[in-house]
């Protein structure tokens, strides 16, 4: 299993999902991501975009102004 990162902080919605999704199609199943976003409205709309299209989100934490949600491709 793989992990990558990805960092979209300051990148506004819904680029951001966008971003994370299409970085996602390039995984194999159950590899990882790991993707930083903003406070706030990334924090919540990244991950049920990620969800909704059949993703994992496994971790989702708290660093200062930003977050860093760990996603496993479906």
């Amino acid at each position: 299993m793989a992990r990558e990162q990805l960092d979209l902080r300051g990148v506004p919605c819904p680029a951001n999902s966008a971003r994370a999704l299409m970085r996602l199609e390039t995984l194999a199943p159950g590899d990882e991501l790991e993707i930083t976003v903003d406070d706030g409205e990334p924090a919540l709309n990244v991950p049920a975009s990620l969800e909704g299209e059949g993703h994992a989100v496994t971790r989702k934490i708290r660093a200062g102004a930003c977050w860093t949600i760990t996603a496993r491709k479906g």
